[in-house]
């Protein structure tokens, strides 16, 4: 029988004699996320006897990992364990320790596909601590009275979005909206728009052999199509919006759609919610090509710099079990990286979606960290800034798809760095 984890990590502190450490783990804060970490940090400490603080960073990624890599650059040793997004694994590996037997073992209870994806040269350097996959939010009583059925095209999330801010406005809502996303310049609008694309077909940015795919007639189309979003069934604003602006105008009840992470779920069947009990999820609209999901999520790594090794290599393994794990998915509904939690009956009572959100997570589309390895988050920035100056009314898709192109090709040079 496999060891739980507080049993596992009371043996491994027994065999080495290890004396109580001081760590600090840094953690992007977006929803309950700081709070349900403090809560197993607690749990840990009481555990091991080590303290854990939190270093909290703003929710945006992109600003994240700047900061991350000029901690790491520098060699400072003041972060133990990092958060890391799951294309961050190429570029921050050189700094990040391998997580050694321990990890391998723990690995195996995973995903396949995430310990594939944190692996680098061989070297396992994250454990997962939670996956992501978006999905479609919509107001199922909005639907009803409209006698509306849940959009699977773009085309009829359209109409639909369009059908009921029409018939709200009437109403005296002037502030309502039908479609609210990410539309801000930064590494969330990648996922959004890389969604728009696969879904007609438009391919991936960069294909796994390399190859620069992103200047095609199919997602120059996906993105004039959100172009013409803005400012109709989408407010004009919406292009300054990340996860938890979208979210705002969702919660308080003035959007009938809305494209976002599973932590947006459990917030909003909260008590504080004006859509408790008025919403549920489906996978996101078809450009034709089939849904498309970007694959998210977020994983454990220990700095190369750490004076407490070991202790950090527990913390993670602690932070990535399966009594973490729960406590995630129950308070914030937070999709579990092991298979077998997929089943769990406290789970599914507390979380009822979670369940079904495995599908919309099987079928996830990677972004393309992989092929292009160290200069992924120049490739991500060129499409961002790309498929903003579309949506802003700066020329249209085609133009600026040519434009990234050169960029890209420019990037690569004669290889992926």
């Amino acid at each position: 029988m496999r060891q739980g984890p507080a049993i596992a990590i009371a043996a491994l502190l027994a065999a080495s004699g290890a004396g109580a450490a001081d760590l600090s783990i840094v953690s992007g804060a977006i929803g309950r996320d700081i709070e349900t970490l403090r809560g197993n940090l607690d749990r840990f400490e009481e555990m091991t006897g080590h303290t854990v603080s939190i270093v909290e960073m703003p929710s945006s990624t992109t600003d994240q990992f700047a900061q991350y890599r000029l901690w790491l650059s520098a060699g400072a040793g003041d972060i133990d364990v990092y958060r890391t997004d799951i294309v961050w694994a190429p570029q921050l590996a050189d700094h990040l320790l391998d997580l050694g037997e321990r990890g391998r073992e723990a690995a195996k209870d995973h995903f396949p596909s995430i310990i594939e994806s944190q692996t680098v040269d061989g070297r396992l350097i994250a454990l997962p601590f939670y996956a992501d996959a978006p999905a479609l939010y919509y107001r199922t009583d909005l639907l009803e009275e409209y006698r509306l059925s849940v959009p699977e095209t773009w085309a009829a999330l359209e109409e639909a979005a369009r059908t009921i801010q029409e018939g709200e406005r009437a109403k005296g809502e002037s502030d309502f909206h039908g479609f609210v996303f990410q539309g801000a310049a930064y590494e969330g609008l990648t996922c959004d728009a890389l969604e728009w694309v696969a879904s007609h077909g438009g391919g991936g940015i960069v294909e796994a052999d390399g190859t620069i795919s992103i200047n095609n007639p199919e997602a120059a189309a996906a993105i004039d199509m959100a172009a013409g979003w803005i400012g109709t069934i989408s407010p004009e604003g919406v292009l300054g919006y990340k996860e938890e602006e979208s979210r705002g105008v969702w919660q308080t009840g003035k959007a009938a759609f809305m494209r976002n992470w599973p932590y947006a779920y459990a917030l909003g069947q909260g008590e504080d919610s004006a859509v408790k009990d008025r919403f549920a999820v489906a996978p996101l609209p078809s450009g034709g090509s089939g849904s498309a999901a970007t694959l998210g999520g977020w994983n454990l790594a220990v700095s190369k710099y750490t004076d407490e090794p070991e202790a950090a290599i527990e913390l993670v393994l602690f932070l990535t079990g399966v009594e973490a794990q729960k406590l995630r998915a129950v308070r914030n509904s937070s999709l579990p990286t092991r298979p077998a939690l997929y089943d769990d009956p406290e789970i599914a009572a507390a979380q009822p979606i979670i369940p079904e959100w495995k599908e919309i997570f099987l079928n996830a589309v990677p972004r393309p960290s992989a092929p292009t390895k160290g200069d992924y988050n120049e490739v991500s920035k060129e499409f961002w800034d790309a498929v903003h100056a579309t949506l802003s009314g700066n020329g249209d898709a085609a133009r600026n798809l040519a434009r990234l192109e050169a960029r890209l090709k420019r990037l690569k040079g004669p290889g992926w760095d």
